[in-house]
């Protein structure tokens, strides 16, 4: 089987040193002529072009560009597709993608895998990024089945832990844990630059320590990602954003109040839920 890749940063030179790892042959493009030099250099690639139509003879395809790359660049693939090919993307964001997609491509497969690095581009590529790491695969009800099982059968050589859902599920799960997050990060970082006395910003600086590395960490993420997550999946979004904002509120209230036992209520309660909900996976 030949793979295909279109895209070749982080995620996309990833899949190509694990494709090719497995005896896979694995035909890249990529927009720069530089990026196709430098996959082939690291064996992320068998044989890499700026031009489609390298892709004239694989069987899976992988779209790994940016969000509002993902159609238009399917738009412009479809001609040197074989019939039988089956195209699939990355994206993080998957309703107006695969309900788009499908109709230019009936073999096409949405899917999403959930890992990645504060790193980009193909130097940050490398092996093994999705062991273990949740892979999402979101077929609509005429999807053929036969391209989901293939599909299937070739991300599992990952190592990722597969699951399936609807395009919308996806949308409204990833909100909460993956593009509110992102949000929240982000209002942290704004609130704490924007402190007017210098005196107290700088020694917030010099005083940050893990817990609030962890918790900026993806705020100051790839700024094109977060506002492609904002644009296109701003329905869900909005729904987290405003139950976050609820919740927030309520605290503010609770600590106005100086109602502790509230407060601890919702500290233990917090406490237990995270526990559970990393347990689970």
């Amino acid at each position: 089987m030949n793979i295909g890749i279109i895209g070749l940063g982080l995620i996309g030179g990833s899949l190509g040193l694990d494709f090719r790892a497995q005896g896979y042959k694995v035909l890249g493009v990529s927009r720069q002529q530089p990026t196709c030099d430098i996959a082939v250099q690291k064996g992320v690639v068998d044989e890499s072009s700026i031009n489609l139509e390298l892709l004239a003879t694989a069987d899976l395809i992988f779209i790994c560009t940016p969000i509002h790359l993902i159609v238009p660049t399917l738009e412009k693939l479809t001609p040197y597709l074989k019939t039988e090919a089956i195209v699939t993307d990355v994206g993080s964001v998957k309703g107006a993608i695969v309900d788009n997609c499908s109709q230019l491509w009936p073999n096409f497969v949405g899917s999403h895998p959930m890992a990645g690095k504060t790193e980009q581009g193909i130097n940050a590529a490398q092996s093994g990024l999705f062991v273990n790491t949740p892979y999402l695969i979101t077929p609509l009800e005429s999807t053929p089945n036969c391209a989901v099982e293939i599909l299937t059968e070739i991300v599992r050589k990952l190592g990722c832990k597969i699951y399936y859902s609807s395009p919308e599920e996806h949308d409204r799960a990833v909100a909460w844990i993956s593009h509110l997050p992102v949000m929240i990060s982000t209002s942290l970082i704004q609130a704490c630059g924007k402190e007017q006395d210098s005196n107290i910003r700088q020694l917030a600086e010099n005083l940050a320590s893990s817990g609030f590395r962890d918790t900026s960490r993806v705020g100051a993420g790839n700024p094109e990602l977060g506002l492609m997550m904002a644009k296109y999946n701003r329905q869900a979004l909005l729904i987290s954003l405003k139950n976050y904002r609820q919740n927030l509120d309520q605290i503010i209230d609770y600590i106005t109040g100086e109602k502790w036992q509230e407060i601890e209520e919702i500290l233990i309660s917090s406490h237990q839920y995270r526990a559970n909900f990393l347990q689970s996976k």
